[in-house]
């Protein structure tokens, strides 16, 4: 979509609620196009994996301008150290969806990629990779499941760092121009958090280890054949679901009903939420 729409991306990190993309446009139309259009495709991928309907997205995305060097220095520094801020990583670059470490390898974080010594299975996921990319086409959820499932745990390490490569679109040397080279631009993240003052932003807690938290515990407890299963009950198996969460994670209230995809409404208390099924899911 950013190739279509000719929109160049200079940093991107998803994060465990929301998105950070540090773009450049001829337009707010080109812009508006290519956030309607990856957002379009994006939720029409997750919602069914997810058992949900309906928008995925909260509200329209937010955007500000950057007019001066210093303002998109600052703003590339924020998006980078997101994961930082949210007790993700230590470091911008030790969390895969910064990208950033890509800037300097296509492959990471796991062991490089020989194709004559691959196993078979990884062999054809590589070959299937490749096609999809040649094509114009992205990869679904449905896809990545199959072609992960026969891999072992270093060979899924191996195809994410490869697809990650493959569909790369950050231009890194646009970037990097406003920093003068990738050391000085891990430095200045290192230095500094980076700001964004003109997009309001609405942070639950001051931790997304808890999303982390949550996953690991569900997966222990509850034992799924996929993390999104527990999407797929009922609201009232799902409340059973946040009590549980609620005894063995330090999340907060809020954290879990958006965890579990839960309806609510504020409480009188901060950390406490009703449920209220008419109120539509979070």
């Amino acid at each position: 979509m950013a190739r279509r729409h000719q929109v160049q991306i200079l940093a991107m990190c998803p994060m465990p609620d929301h998105v950070h993309i540090s773009a450049r446009a001829n337009s707010l139309p080109d812009l508006s196009g290519f956030m309607r259009d990856y957002s379009h495709i994006f939720a029409g991928e997750h919602n069914p994996v997810c058992h949900r309907k309906g928008p995925l997205f909260e509200s329209p995305f937010g955007s500000a301008p950057k007019f001066t060097d210093k303002s998109v220095r600052s703003n590339l520094i924020y998006v980078g150290n997101n994961p930082v801020e949210r007790k993700l990583s230590s470091k911008a670059e030790d969390y895969r969806w910064t990208f950033l470490a890509y800037a300097a390898s296509d492959h990471p974080f796991s062991p490089k990629l020989v194709i004559r010594k691959a196993r078979w299975p990884l062999q054809q996921a590589v070959k299937e990779v490749k096609n999809q990319f040649n094509t114009g086409r992205h990869l679904t959820y449905a896809q990545l499941k199959r072609l992960f499932k026969p891999l072992t745990a270093l060979e899924c390490q191996q195809l994410t760092d490869f697809i990650i490569a493959t569909y790369n679109v950050i231009d890194y040397n646009a970037a990097l121009q406003y920093f003068n080279s990738y050391e000085n631009m891990l430095l200045a993240m290192h230095s500094t958090t980076g700001s964004e003052y003109d997009i309001k932003e609405t942070y639950v807690g001051k931790s997304d280890v808890h999303y982390v938290s949550m996953a690991n515990t569900v997966m222990k407890l509850l034992k799924p054949n996929d993390i999104h299963d527990i999407l797929a009950y009922s609201i009232e198996k799902r409340l059973e679901v946040f009590r549980l969460l609620q005894k063995h994670t330090p999340a907060l209230s809020k954290q879990i009903a958006k965890f579990l995809h839960l309806p609510y409404k504020q409480g009188p208390i901060d950390d406490m939420w009703e449920f209220e099924p008419s109120n539509g899911f979070y």
